[in-house]
């Protein structure tokens, strides 16, 4: 027996870092098997065997390193074997589906018997010979049944009778009604079973999460609450919802003789943005779907770029639903919790304005779409051309509400005069509005 195409030696588990490079390796080839506690020749022979002694968990730290390390995430057969008397450690990779896959930030495929690290060129080329799939559609290899949520299941039939009069009843058996929902191939779960319906996807999917923060001011330093959802995409759309709730103002006003309630963001947007993330994110990627919540804005982080042939300035006109994860999406739209006729972020927009609030931003950030609900109706562009003393109010105002004229001198070290001017300045441009009289006038951002 000899180091091959599909066979690699490691003397011990302390050699971690080629132990990871060859998984990579052989999940971009033809599959192979890591066999610990062999030491080898410079020819790729036995020179002896060493066995393995595990202690503790280290089985369970070399999963979880696994886990970490590879993208998309590999989960190799991990078990004791015996050569010659001792027990040696066998990990065996198959060849992935999805390709390349990474070993932290690099890629390695499998030359004879060694582990060749890919270029950026041979990176590209492997991808696009790779087969045409999509991640969520995939099997999820080490997931059974027994991960599923039966009663998640039950309530998903139900509310998708009732929204779209869906003809698959609560009761039916727990495979058929997957098989009948597409969740299943080949007899076993997809990616989007798990994230649809697990009792806990992360164990498959560790990114499989949305982090929700409430910050302090304006910038992304200090935190003021901060919490990470997991379980199924479904309740963490919820979640996260609810999140957004205990972090902004609920405003409450007489009409007529009603007391009518409304939220300082319409929460509608609010959910929107986050199906949304949720829908359209790539699951493959380690990163997270993330909801901020500054003073003077919320920003919801998808995970991914745009489908291709759509573009930010799409989203604000009518445009086509073309959804990333389709199995994930035809799941959303039978429980109502989109259309499917791309008017997801119209709607945002829409609800928006008419709470009278300034057009939400889509932008491409760090190779992520982030959707930016805005409180006040400054822009970058307007800030950058005020003095620094204006530009200090601004950020005041955003951060506690308002600032008067004695504020004003205060924080710009000016006197009455030159406070005046500037906050005169800032009103000719309709940045800010006067409220209160007499003595108790003060501004706020309009």
């Amino acid at each position: 027996m000899k180091e091959s195409q599909t066979v690699e030696f490691k003397k011990s588990l302390a050699e971690i870092n080629e132990i990871l490079e060859t998984i990579s390796a052989f999940a971009n080839t033809k599959g192979g098997k890591i066999l610990v506690g062999v030491g080898e020749n410079k020819d790729g022979t036995v020179k002896e065997v060493v066995g393995v002694t595990i202690k503790g968990k280290e089985i369970e730290n070399l999963t979880n390193e696994i886990k970490q390390n590879t993208d998309p995430v590999v989960f190799p057969s991990v078990e004791f074997v015996k050569m010659a008397g001792k027990e040696v450690l066998s990990i065996e990779v198959e060849e992935n589906e999805s390709k390349p896959v990474f070993e932290k930030n690099m890629v390695f495929k499998r030359v004879g018997k060694t582990n060749k690290r890919l270029s950026s060129q041979e990176i590209r080329k492997l991808a696009k010979e790779s087969v045409d799939y999509n991640y969520t559609e995939l099997i999820c290899k080490e997931a059974t049944l027994n991960d599923i949520d039966e009663e998640k299941v039950k309530w998903f039939l139900r509310k998708a009778k009732a929204e779209r009069n869906f003809d698959i009843e609560p009761e039916t058996p727990l495979k058929e009604a997957l098989e009948r929902l597409k969740l299943m191939r080949e007899e076993r779960l997809t990616n989007a079973a798990i994230l649809l319906f697990g009792k806990n996807p992360q164990t498959f999917f560790l990114q499989a999460e949305i982090r929700c923060a409430r910050f302090k001011g304006i910038e992304p330093l200090e935190f003021i609450d901060m919490k990470v959802f997991g379980g199924n995409i479904i309740d963490q759309r919820e979640n996260a919802v609810e999140f957004v709730k205990e972090h902004i103002k609920l405003h409450a006003k007489i009409v007529g003789t009603e007391r009518v309630e409304t939220w300082e963001y319409p929460i509608e947007a609010v959910r929107e943005a986050i199906t949304n993330a949720l829908c359209h994110r790539d699951y493959q990627f380690s990163c997270n779907v993330q909801v901020r919540i500054f003073d003077d804005r919320i920003e919801v982080w998808g995970c991914g770029l745009l489908p291709n042939g759509l573009s930010v300035d799409d989203l604000r006109k009518k445009h086509d639903s073309i959804p990333k994860n389709p199995l994930i999406a035809k799941h959303f739209f039978l429980i109502k919790f989109i259309e499917q006729w791309g008017t997801g972020t119209n709607r945002i927009i829409k609800e928006c304005l008419s709470n009278g609030l300034p057009e939400p931003l889509f932008e491409i950030i760090s190779n992520n779409l982030v959707v930016t609900l805005r409180k006040y109706k400054v822009t970058e562009e307007e800030i950058k051309n005020l003095n620094e003393r204006q530009r200090q109010a601004v950020k005041f105002i955003g951060e506690k509400g308002k600032i008067t004229s004695k504020e004003y001198c205060e924080l710009a070290g000016v006197v009455k005069d030159t406070a005046n001017r500037d906050i005169n300045e800032l009103l000719r441009k309709g940045l800010i509005k006067r409220e209160g009289t007499g003595k108790k006038v003060f501004y706020s951002l309009k």
